[in-house]
């Protein structure tokens, strides 16, 4: 997993120069991977788009400053720039729709996007979400890795606090990411548990077995496990 992290970062460091960062805001996924290898993964929510050019800039950000002067003295949004952004926000909901397993993507403006999200398939190779070159936007949320003997590791950096270090080093609005997760991340399975970091374990349901994270600001442990499949 970690050769298939750097990969994604080797992809990602250049586009970040002019691309964005997408970080879940309010949302419910699933993943649903069985014994047989068939998987389904679903995000229903809110997506928020980062521009770390435009963050380390400031385009608008209202920054406190220091004296009595404060306000007057704070710097002014720029408009344009800001028009530049909203319109490069709503290519990044055109490129997705294009992309199968997006039902929906509406852009609800100020870089924030509304998205339903649902594919299925079998777990034949490294599975990524959300990947998509024409938005310009590889960071990934949730990440499945089929490795040697039947097993399949599964990572959620993107619902963590810390994002594994994924964002270190990426500009300063990767780095407020964080602030706005809040959702609930179910992998539900038939398959062997290996292991798994959720304090609270697995639940039984039927024939099935479910963890569920709940995951905030304050989660710093990217939700994981290792499954072992047929």
């Amino acid at each position: 997993m970690k050769g298939l992290m750097r990969a994604v970062l080797a992809l990602a460091t250049p586009l970040l120069l002019w691309g964005c960062v997408l970080t879940p805001g309010k949302f419910v996924s699933s993943l649903t991977i069985n014994a047989d290898r068939t998987f389904v993964f679903a995000y229903k929510g809110q997506v928020i788009a980062v521009d770390p050019s435009a963050a380390m800039k400031g385009i608008g950000e209202i920054k406190p400053a220091e004296g009595e002067d404060a306000k007057a003295n704070a710097p002014k949004p720029d408009s344009s720039a800001e028009a530049d952004l909203d319109a490069k926000n709503r290519a990044i909901a055109a490129a997705l729709m294009k992309e199968a397993g997006y039902r929906s993507v509406v852009y609800l403006g100020k870089g924030k996007f509304d998205i339903d999200y649902v594919i299925s398939g079998s777990l034949t190779h490294a599975f990524l979400f959300p990947f998509n070159a024409d938005a310009q936007a590889i960071i990934p949320f949730v990440m499945v890795e089929v490795r040697q003997g039947g097993t399949v590791r599964v990572r959620a950096p993107g619902f963590a606090s810390n994002q594994s270090g994924a964002m270190t080093g990426m500009g300063g609005g990767a780095s407020a990411a964080p602030k706005f997760l809040d959702g609930v991340f179910t992998l539900d399975t038939d398959a062997e548990i290996v292991s798994q970091n959720n304090e609270d374990g697995a639940k039984i349901v039927g024939a099935r077995k479910q963890i569920i994270w709940r995951v905030t600001p304050l989660t710093r442990d990217e939700p994981s496990g290792v499954l072992r499949l047929k």
